[in-house]
């Protein structure tokens, strides 16, 4: 195992921003059924830890 690998491990990554409302441009006219999918699952998720 490398030095840098080592180096991931031991930071505490509970400190990182959590990542929510992103800005991130999403066209509906541009938008597949993946994507819609996907906006999707976000949303669920993003709804699910609000509960929490």
């Amino acid at each position: 195992m490398s030095t840098e690998n080592n180096d991931l491990e031991k930071q505490n990554f509970a400190e990182l921003p959590i990542g929510k409302n992103e800005d991130v441009e999403f066209s509906e006219e541009l938008a597949d059924e993946a994507d819609r999918k996907a906006q999707q699952r976000a949303n669920e998720a993003d709804q699910r830890n609000e509960e929490q």
